[in-house]
This record gives structure tokens, sequence and C-alpha cells, in this order.
């Protein structure tokens, strides 16, 4: 007999938040360095590549929701 798993709970599951949370420290970190003058000038690109992937994930994440809603064929489910 096989026992029923549970499902994850949806708040678990849902990358919106963790890409809103890491882009935005991403985006603070650009402003303390860009801030701090020429002391961290070596990690302003390393800022903004960090914003840059968090930005690009999010809209990975928001066209394949929008594939899936419309239910495209080759697009995730459970999103």
């Amino acid at each position: 007999m096989t026992q029923k798993v549970p499902e994850i709970p949806q708040r678990l599951t849902d990358p919106r938040p963790v890409l809103a949370v890491g882009s935005a420290l991403w985006l603070i970190a650009a402003v303390v360095v860009w801030a701090s003058g020429d002391h961290w000038e070596s990690a302003r690109p390393v800022c903004l590549m960090g914003v840059a992937v968090g930005l690009l994930g999010y809209t990975i994440f928001a066209i394949q929701r929008r594939g899936a809603r419309r239910g495209d064929k080759g697009a995730q489910t459970g999103l």
C-alpha cells in the first residue's frame, strides 16, 4: 500500500518572492557600492549583473507563466 504524499504549499513553490527579494538586494548593493566612491569600484559590475540576472529570471518566469495560462503547447505547467 502506498502512502499519499502531501503537496508542497503554494507559498514554497512560488518563485516571485525569491526573484523580487534577490533583485532588490542586488539593487541595494549596487546603490551602496556606487555611493561608496572608488573604494568598491571593482564590485560595481558584479552588482549590476546581479540585478540584470534577477530581472532576466523574472522575465523568463513571466513569459512561461503567460504561456501556461494561454495553454501554449511548449509552456511549463504548474506556474
